[in-house]
């Protein structure tokens, strides 16, 4: 029983690191042509920080807050907000 037990105990960490995903340290955020490929993805746009504020008018969605995501788009930030491509 201690034997089974101990197997399945492996089995069940061995399946848990196997799914994990693998995220790598280089990677670079993914850079969109325009406002509109970048609102497939993130609906509300994309902020550099969690405290800034639409000052473009009202909005339908909430921005997804990225930095990294941010800077390689700040081209798109037209209102200079903080904000690229909100909605």
């Amino acid at each position: 029983m201690k034997r089974i037990l101990t197997g399945l105990i492996a089995m069940s960490l061995a399946f848990l690191i196997a799914s994990m995903p693998i995220h790598s340290a280089n990677a670079a955020p993914a850079k969109f042509k325009n406002c509109t490929e970048l609102n497939k993805t993130y609906p509300g746009g994309v902020a550099k920080n969690a405290k800034v504020k639409n000052v473009g008018g009202k909005t339908k969605y909430k921005p997804f807050v990225s930095a990294e995501i941010y800077n390689v788009h700040k081209g798109m930030d037209r209102d200079k907000d903080g904000i690229a491509c909100e909605r």
